[in-house]
């Protein structure tokens, strides 16, 4: 599965992904392709092998999957890892989190859900079709990896020896922005926009994570821009982490706040991976997260 960036660049994450799946009751266990006039277009992109075709569920359905999201929401919440705001540790699980709120766009979270909104030569039309679970092949997933200057989409299958296979990619300024959005399931859904006004709808445990590098909210910074009191703290911090973690990076976020991650691999599943970090101030004191800054 091994892949690696240029050496002029690094990995700043790399998590699953895949097409989001509809939450509310009309829309459970949905997805949908689309034009701007909302018009199904998954029979038109090229290269796409044939899906599963969904409809709004009926009522009697829609009750049936609001016992079910309840009980899949709770299992979700017991699962998920806390963040210590007042000490400014934190240690999160990824794929670990719950669905929040209510929907944020009744139009395409309740009434529709669509996960590609595309006009005819857009990039969106472009993403490969292996992101979509109906369709990509068993003990296959698609992984997204963010650099300094791209977002790559890779395909990693049961041969974990094998190199993974770049399905896709775009450079980070065709990408005009990405939100988070909590009304999803297992709250893991985000949207990446693109300058050409297409858009994608995603689902990954690290939703967060991508939406503040493809956002711009995190600005890499090198150890050498951090003050003496930070580096002794993070000096601290790294002294404390798993043997086998992972050299930190370093962000600075909207509020200046610097923001401290290292990875780590996780200890409750095979393959999964746990994130280390602290938030501190200019003098390594411990900071809160602001607003805007995740």
């Amino acid at each position: 599965m091994d892949w690696y960036p240029e050496p002029d660049e690094s990995t700043l994450v790399r998590t699953p992904i895949r097409f989001a799946t509809g939450y509310a009751p009309p829309v459970a266990g949905s997805r949908w392709f689309r034009d701007t006039s909302r018009r199904d277009i998954q029979g038109e992109l090229p290269g796409w092998p044939a899906g599963p075709e969904y409809r709004l569920h009926a009522p009697a359905t829609q009750a049936a999957n609001r016992v079910g999201g309840g009980l899949l929401g709770g299992l979700a919440t017991a699962l998920k890892a806390g963040m210590d705001a007042v000490t400014g540790n934190a240690t999160t699980v990824s794929g670990a989190s719950k669905a929040s709120g209510k929907a944020q766009y009744p139009a395409d979270e309740v009434e529709d859900f669509p996960v590609l909104w595309a006009a005819p030569g857009t990039r969106a039309r472009s993403l490969p079709w292996q992101l979509d679970p109906g369709r990509r092949p068993d003990r296959y997933r698609v992984d997204a990896a963010v650099t300094e200057r791209r977002l790559v989409l890779l395909g990693v299958g049961s041969d974990m020896t094998a190199a993974a296979d770049v399905l896709w990619e775009t450079p980070r300024d065709a990408i005009a922005g990405a939100e988070h959005l909590a009304f999803s399931e297992g709250g893991n859904d985000l949207r990446i926009r693109f300058t050409d006004d297409s858009w994608t709808r995603l689902a990954s445990g690290d939703s967060q994570k991508l939406v503040g590098l493809l956002s711009d909210h995190r600005k890499l910074l090198p150890e050498s821009a951090l003050t003496p009191a930070q580096r002794e703290r993070v000096a601290r911090f790294v002294a404390e982490l798993p043997a086998a973690a992972q050299a930190p990076r370093f962000y600075r976020l909207a509020s200046g706040a610097v923001l401290v991650e290292a990875q780590a691999p996780a200890k409750v599943g095979r393959g999964l991976s746990e994130t280390h970090s602290i938030f501190m101030g200019e003098t390594g004191e411990p900071a809160r997260p602001q607003p805007g800054d995740l």
